[in-house]
């Protein structure tokens, strides 16, 4: 009985110099336990940065599916209308660089009234018929700009005008097929853009340099399946 009551004395000394703990016990560390817990640290602070950087990349996610057009950013106008842009040039031959830098100048980024209330990305006017609305407009006459009236074509959706505008390029007008054939066939946007000049599509004298200035600014290029 002596023994066991001096061992029991012992063993309380002991434990008031080594207190144990989860990760130590009578002055040693606990390998196992340590382990476990640094990996699971570990493995949290992972997912953690990984649920971080969802959050950060939601928003613009969002912003650029769901917000209407006269809300984005150009860069955001820009990656919204690419993917279909691209879908086009492979359908139809149009580069995707010429559908974005068009559809940027003629809405105005997607600004214009045109645009976001009536869907028409590129100007198109209206054939007899078709669904439209009259809205004024600059139109370069007799070398100066002059304040008209004209009715445009309304669309369903801002695709079927990209989709409209694509058609327009590759099968032309009803008295020249062939009009914007040079569009298609150019070695390069630059060359594409002059083309649309050459074929008609716009009164400015300088709009195949404003074209070419966004293509060049917004490296819009990188969207060509060359």
């Amino acid at each position: 009985m002596v023994r066991r009551r001096k061992r029991k004395k012992q063993n309380k000394a002991l434990k008031a110099l080594h207190p144990s703990t989860f990760f130590v016990k009578r002055g040693r560390l606990r390998f196992w336990r340590t382990l476990v817990v640094v990996v699971l640290i570990l493995f949290f602070s992972w997912n953690v940065t990984d649920l971080k950087q969802i959050k950060i990349a939601d928003p613009d996610v969002e912003n650029v599916t769901k917000l209407p057009m006269n809300k984005l950013t150009r860069d955001q106008f820009i990656r919204r209308l690419a993917p279909e842009a691209q879908m086009l040039q492979v359908k139809y031959g149009v580069r995707a660089s010429i559908s974005l830098s068009q559809a940027a100048l003629e809405s105005n980024w997607g600004d214009s009234r045109l645009a976001y209330e009536y869907n028409n990305f590129f100007g198109v006017k209206a054939t007899a018929g078709a669904q439209s609305v009259t809205l004024p407009t600059s139109e370069y006459i007799d070398k100066k700009w002059i304040k008209v009236d004209a009715q445009f074509r309304v669309y369903d959706s801002w695709q079927e005008s990209m989709e409209a505008h694509a058609q327009l390029l590759v099968n032309g007008t009803s008295d020249n097929p062939r009009r914007y054939q040079a569009v298609i066939t150019a070695n390069d946007a630059q060359a594409s853009a002059r083309a649309l000049v050459t074929g008609g599509y716009a009164t400015d004298p300088q709009y195949a340099e404003k074209i070419i200035r966004i293509i060049d600014v917004y490296n819009l290029t990188q969207y060509d399946y060359d």
